[in-house]
């Protein structure tokens, strides 16, 4: 019992390493991610602002709003990545 436990912990899943494709995967999964979220979000605008002069459709598109966005779209690219690199397509 123990040994299959020990076995099973010291699996590894198979990854791809870095390359452009990845990367443009993971940036579309951001895009998609901020995109939804600019007209998700209930009541945008409460928290700090972004840094930058931003244009008019993004507004009330702050600093808490960027990086909600951002981390759902990481995890987005992320679960992405691993089911195409498992799948051989990356």
């Amino acid at each position: 019992m123990i040994d299959s436990i020990g076995t099973l912990l010291a699996t590894v899943p198979a990854t791809s390493e870095w390359n452009l494709s990845i990367g443009i995967v993971m940036i579309l999964c951001n895009i998609f991610a901020i995109s939804v979220g600019r007209f998700a979000i209930k009541n945008p605008g409460r928290g700090p602002k972004l840094p930058i002069s931003q244009p008019g459709l993004w507004e009330n598109f702050g600093l808490p709003e960027l990086l909600a966005t951002a981390s759902l779209g990481h995890i987005l690219g992320a679960g992405l990545i691993l089911g195409l690199s498992s799948a051989g397509v990356l």
